[in-house]
């Protein structure tokens, strides 16, 4: 199978960036299945169900959330009417929503895409670890099981995120990062046969403070003021993820490729193998 997944959204300059290049994604590396976190969309801060449904438009299968995924209040009343948005699975029992979703993909082949949010640096959740392990021992990957599964792995501390996907390796196809906005530079297949990437990086205006106006975040920082609220910049955006190959028996990688398409990044296009 061939996953595509597109980092953090940030703002309307993200948006409108992931909204572009999609037509050309979908059909150079014709992925069997799409997943963006969209948690900052809005404005930087959460995802309406109107964007969500844009990015569904443009041939998102999934969107995944983090810890803004309340900062649109709308959200929170409609998220049990959206199983294709996600929020992280270890939110506290009787949160709206759902934190994975099993769908069918081209072919009838079955896809598990899994949300967590980790804890170091980030606020107080269960533990991240038993919660994917029970997702993981009740939907195996391979033969009779699903086909392939992906788990966005929403948290700030590269250590953690790194033992999340060992934890995972040999029962997942992709463990990717999301939260810090910043592309890492270590994807690999791990031992195992899952693929890993510590942070997919944003899809927003990388002249920035990881997609916000860098002058407010300056005077913020520097000059301890009182300053406006964080918006996002609105220069011309970098699309940041991965894509991934799996082998069709066993549901394990066998490449995983960066993405990286317009704006001040250095620009990396997967090859479809």
């Amino acid at each position: 199978m061939r996953l595509l997944f597109l980092g953090d959204v940030v703002g309307r300059s993200g948006r409108d960036a992931v909204i572009a290049h999609m037509p050309m994604l979908r059909d150079r590396l014709d992925p069997d299945l799409t997943v963006v976190n969209g948690e900052n969309a809005a404005g930087g801060f959460g995802i309406t169900v109107k964007i969500a449904e844009e990015f569904f438009a443009a041939g998102v299968d999934v969107v995944t959330l983090g810890n803004h995924s309340w900062d649109q209040k709308e959200l929170v009343a409609a998220i049990d009417q959206q199983p294709r948005i996600i929020r992280p699975l270890n939110y506290p029992e009787g949160t709206p929503g759902r934190g994975f979703v099993l769908l069918q993909a081209r072919g009838g082949r079955k896809v598990l895409v899994m949300n967590v949010m980790l804890r170091l640096f980030m606020d107080p959740m269960d533990d991240p670890f038993a919660a994917v392990d029970r997702v993981l021992r009740a939907h195996r990957l391979g033969p009779n099981g699903a086909d392939a599964i992906l788990v966005d792995v929403h948290g700030e501390a590269t250590s953690e995120k790194m033992i999340m996907g060992h934890f995972c390796d040999g029962r997942a196809s992709l463990v990717v990062g999301t939260h810090s906005h910043v592309p890492t530079a270590d994807h690999v297949v791990m031992k195992g046969g899952t693929a890993y990437l510590t942070d997919a990086g944003m899809c927003g205006d990388y002249d920035s403070a990881i997609g916000m106006k860098k002058e407010v975040a300056m005077a913020k920082l520097i000059r301890k003021l009182p300053t406006e609220r964080l918006s996002p910049a609105e220069g011309e955006g970098t699309v940041c993820g991965c894509y991934v190959e799996t082998d069709d028996r066993t549901g394990l990688a066998t490449s995983i490729q960066p993405v990286r398409l317009g704006g001040r990044l250095s620009q990396s296009m997967p090859v479809r193998g």
